[in-house]
């Protein structure tokens, strides 16, 4: 092999090690890329991608907080994702450009699961990232509209905001009067006296021993998020609502102030301009579908099903039944 022939070798030889670790990189930097793509891209049925520099993210928590429903080719009416949501907070806190929470709440409340499991998953951000939360209370931040604000290191209400109701409900509706007018008689065989759907004096003994459950807990909270005593929550918690002032003066809120005005405090303290927000779901099915579907009349049977389940019945509630 002449000197021309080994100096080609060796050429070749180099150029083919490149090309293998440059393959190798290249690779490797296209899978992080696609994992990042794949882990941001979609949330729900809404593409997302989190901002590339220093950013306050808004949580939105608005309307009735409860189980997110199956969607259809047509979409769901729910406004409050709770399963959506969750997976936002989980995002947020292995975002390293993230520097905090802006918790938006306009809710009267929900279910007792779900407003819990959104507390402790706000809970779980706080103690894995150490960033702030703050809290800014719209039209409604009442009963579990509140509770989840309890993670926050500031609460900010509007002036006119409705907040507090403090307290846990089971409610239904006792339809056996309207069931014995309609000719329909409820048969229901059960393995003991308290698996019955009739209230008896001992049934309803059991259930509130439930609802005084889940109102200590509620209490528990507040205390320690408001930095209370569990006699101070309690004088304030029997189920009555207060408005933005009456809130501040019982220790309830932080400060009272416009949406805008409040974030721009937010934003001095954490010295982060950008707020990022999830975009909304848009389905062009689900809107035409919601515009036809209000227009078109309910029988009698649609009108007694809703009615039936309008309190969520059996289900422990942390809601605000607010003249309505």
């Amino acid at each position: 092999m002449n000197k021309k022939q080994i100096i080609a070798a060796v050429i070749a030889t180099a150029l083919f090690i490149v090309t293998g670790i440059s393959s190798v990189l290249t690779r490797q930097v296209s899978n992080n890329m696609l994992d990042s793509i794949v882990e941001q891209a979609m949330l729900g049925n809404t593409a997302v991608s989190l901002p590339y520099d220093p950013f306050i993210a808004v949580v939105n928590v608005q309307g009735t907080i409860e189980a997110e429903v199956e969607t259809s080719t047509f979409g769901s009416e729910q406004s409050y994702r709770h399963r959506r949501t969750l997976d936002y907070i989980d995002m947020l806190i292995t975002d390293p450009d993230n520097r905090g929470i802006l918790l938006y709440v306009d809710s009267p409340g929900g279910t007792v699961y779900e407003s819990e499991e959104l507390y402790l998953k706000l809970r779980e951000y706080k103690e894995e990232t150490e960033r702030p939360i703050w809290n800014y209370m719209a039209s409604y931040a009442a009963s579990g509209g509140y509770y989840v604000a309890m993670m926050s290191d500031m609460i900010y209400a509007n002036p006119n905001t409705t907040t507090g109701s403090i307290g846990v409900m089971i409610a239904g509706y006792d339809m056996a009067g309207l069931y014995e007018k309609l000719g329909i008689r409820e048969v229901t065989i059960t393995s003991g006296r308290n698996k019955a759907t009739t209230f008896t004096d001992e049934q309803i003994e059991i259930y509130q021993s439930i609802v005084d459950e889940s109102y200590e807990r509620f209490v528990e909270v507040i205390a320690e998020g408001r930095n209370m005593t569990t006699e101070e929550v309690i004088a304030l918690a029997d189920g009555r609502i207060y408005t933005a002032k009456q809130a501040k003066e019982h220790g309830l809120i932080d400060e009272i102030s416009l949406y805008e005005e409040m974030k721009e405090v937010m934003s001095e303290e954490l010295g982060v301009s950008e707020f990022y927000s999830l975009p909304k779901e848009d389905n062009v099915f689900s809107q035409l579908f919601s515009s036809v579907s209000s227009v078109i009349p309910k029988s009698e049977a649609q009108i007694l099903k809703e009615l039936s389940l309008e309190k969520e019945s059996g289900v422990l509630l942390y809601y605000a039944d607010i003249l309505q």
